[in-house]
């Protein structure tokens, strides 16, 4: 027999023993982690008011461009909810404005 055939040459192989049940194990002592730094917590943020509310208007006009580019990026997008803090009922207003007013040719449907 050559080198090859007697590494090829198969063995009997022996199948290992399973534990017929596996023991439960007593965890009373914790395995202490290194200490992290502790993280700094934000402090919460300042609850936005709507600046509409605030002004006590109920409509919000188009022709104002000066009012409404305020809540548009510079690539003309309209600003969410979430980063301006207006309500919900002027966010729709204001983007039916934003709209109305690109359609008029006030404000550019893609930044400049």
């Amino acid at each position: 027999m050559t080198e090859v055939e007697e590494k090829i040459e198969k063995k009997p192989v022996e199948k290992a023993e399973k534990p017929e049940k596996a023991e439960k194990v007593e965890r009373t002592e914790r395995v202490e982690r290194e200490e992290r730094p502790s993280k700094k917590f934000r402090k919460p943020a300042k609850k936005k008011v709507c600046a509409f509310c605030v002004a006590g208007e109920k409509t919000i006009d188009y022709k104002d461009v000066a009012k409404i580019k305020k809540y548009i990026t510079e690539n003309g997008k309209i600003l969410p909810r979430r980063q301006t803090g207006i309500c919900s009922y002027h966010q729709r207003e204001l983007a039916n404005a934003i709209k109305r007013a690109r359609n008029m040719a006030l404000l550019p449907y893609i930044g400049e």
